[in-house]
């Protein structure tokens, strides 16, 4: 255990750039994982981190518990922790772990397809019901948010960890997709959950969502082969994406 009490010592410098830099994961390879939970599931999934943070008054009480948790242990003072931390609540510890190598893409997998989401909350839900209704693979097109910043790993709830992750992809990388693409159109198509009743939705599909306001891109929407529409009987003319997501997903889960 090192005990770190400079706020310009290097690796807390990088963690403070990683907390605070939606991007900086990219351009550092490592990913700032904040708080008990994600710390947990990280582990859970065999993820060693590099590096685990903790603050002094946590590494007092749970010492025993955390002493194997990482390769290298820092404890801080609790106030240079909450420098590192871009949480209205700074939580008391952190792992910095290596960015996880993207994998390639697996044809066949049920797969939820991100297209330009900006919102790191949306982002990180949809990544928590893929994960919950069975949906191993997220590909992120171009544009989407970081599937590793710090908003989307919060959001994610650790879901990241159970899924195969691509980031930055292009139109062209969805041609090695062998399963259907799969959409929801507010204006035409049939019912989503009468496809579920009468057993006919694909047991194995590639689900669509587009930019919040933008929705799929019209080249995407082009490729999707099969397009539903969500039974809104309360009037409302369309959903979160995050939502829409949740119901579509849940809808495969239980064709299957």
């Amino acid at each position: 255990m090192n005990l770190i009490t400079s706020k310009d010592n290097p690796r807390l410098k990088t963690i403070r750039r990683l907390s605070q830099d939606s991007q900086a994961y990219r351009k550092l390879g490592l990913v700032w994982l904040e708080g008990d939970h994600l710390c947990r599931a990280a582990l859970a999934r065999g993820v060693k981190p590099e590096l685990a943070v903790f603050t002094e008054s946590l590494w007092l009480a749970a010492e025993f518990e955390w002493a194997q948790c990482a390769t290298d242990i820092a404890v801080v003072p609790d106030a240079l922790f909450t420098s590192l931390s871009a949480l209205e609540s700074p939580a008391k510890m952190g792992f910095l772990m290596a960015l996880p190598v993207s994998p390639a893409l697996d044809p066949q997998a049920a797969t939820a397809v991100l297209d330009r989401l900006q919102d790191a909350g949306n982002v990180g839900a949809i990544l928590r019901s893929a994960s919950a209704f069975g949906f191993k693979q997220i590909v992120a097109l171009k544009g989407s948010a970081g599937l590793w910043s710090p908003k989307v790993l919060r959001a994610g709830m650790g879901a990241h960890f159970g899924l195969n992750l691509l980031e930055s992809a292009n139109l062209d990388d969805l041609l090695a997709l062998q399963v259907p693409l799969v959409g929801t159109d507010v204006h035409a198509g049939p019912f989503l959950h009468e496809w579920v009743h009468q057993a006919k939705l694909p047991q194995r599909c590639a689900w669509v969502f587009g930019h919040e306001g933008q929705g799929v891109s019209p080249e995407l929407m082009a490729r999707v082969q099969l397009k539903f529409r969500i039974s809104q009987p309360g009037g409302e003319e369309s959903l979160n994406v995050a939502t829409a997501a949740a119901i579509c997903l849940h809808a495969s889960a239980t064709a299957r």
